[in-house]
């Protein structure tokens, strides 16, 4: 059993187009094989689902639990502070800490295969006549979302309560690693992917979501530092709340940046298939159950 990733564009048969709208099917083979194919999109769809699950879900406990508790930083409290930080929320208390590193490791399996398939898509498309085949920007930005991801690890399980200034080295690594990932992906995605070939509406569109979100990303931490400053060098209260608004936008911005490779995604399967040869026993089954019984017979006497 081998997986298989099978490129699908507008212009393929009738019948492989309206298979590859479900998520999952499975097509027989009578002398060759059995197949299965999962679509793309449902990767990204997971990917987002997961992602954005780890931390409302951390938000929800967190406020429900340990809602003073979160709230409170080094120099004010409630009512002063009203929304918790980020790292708060997911670092801090028993059991919203854990229930958002359980959901961020389910997460990680469809990071990994969505840095894969981008790859895939854009290294595809890049040794056609569409594009320069010497390009080595579909490496870059895989090289770069995996460090990222990398780095995603060291501020989710190296909490603010366990190490903070890990946790925090862990952050501005991975914000720095951010803004070269969404730039390289608006850059691949506007020319190296299949659909960027087969439909330059759909991939034009797809691009100007990308650069919304990223510019929004971008203005986002201007007010975010500022106000962290204000929280940590003026004293200013209700300065880390205000700063933690931004901090969850910038969450829900960077998801959401991934989540659009829906759209490219859509001209992928995944598929298994399973050769009727590799499921072959050296052993006929005629033979095995006469043994089976002789064995049986052989103990009672």
């Amino acid at each position: 059993m081998s997986p298989k990733f099978v490129n699908r564009g507008p212009l393929s048969d009738q019948h492989e187009n309206s298979a590859s709208e479900g998520v999952a099917f499975i097509k027989k083979h009578n002398k060759t094989s059995t197949e299965m194919k999962i679509n793309g999109s449902i990767i990204s769809i997971l990917h987002t689902f997961t992602a954005y699950s780890a931390f409302i879900l951390a938000l929800i406990v967190g406020l429900k639990l340990h809602y003073l508790k979160i709230v409170k930083n080094e120099h004010y409290g409630y009512p002063d502070e009203w929304i918790p930080s980020v790292s708060a929320t997911i670092g801090d208390r028993y059991p919203e800490r854990n229930v958002f590193q359980i959901l961020i490791a389910l997460t990680c399996p469809f990071r990994l295969t969505l840095l894969i398939l981008w790859f895939y898509t854009c290294k595809a498309t890049a040794l056609t006549k569409i594009a320069p085949k010497s390009t080595k920007l579909p490496l870059v930005v895989f090289i770069v979302g995996f460090l990222r991801t990398i780095t995603a690890g060291i501020w989710v399980y190296i909490t603010s309560s366990d190490d903070h200034d890990i946790h925090d080295v862990g952050m501005l690594l991975y914000m720095a690693l951010t803004l070269p990932y969404m730039f390289t992906t608006i850059s691949s995605s506007s020319n190296l992917t299949q659909l960027a070939r087969t439909n330059t509406f759909e991939s034009k569109k797809t691009t100007r979501y990308r650069k919304i979100v990223c510019f929004s990303f971008i203005i986002a931490i201007f007010p975010m530092l500022y106000w962290f400053i204000q929280h940590k060098v003026n004293k200013v209260a209700g300065a880390y709340s205000i700063y933690a608004i931004y901090e969850w936008f910038l969450i829900i911005a960077d998801v959401l940046f991934d989540a659009v490779t829906y759209y490219e995604f859509k001209l992928i399967d995944l598929s298994i298939q399973i050769s009727p040869d590799n499921l072959k026993s050296e052993i006929p089954l005629s033979r095995i159950g006469p043994a089976l019984h002789e064995t049986s017979s052989s103990r009672h006497d």
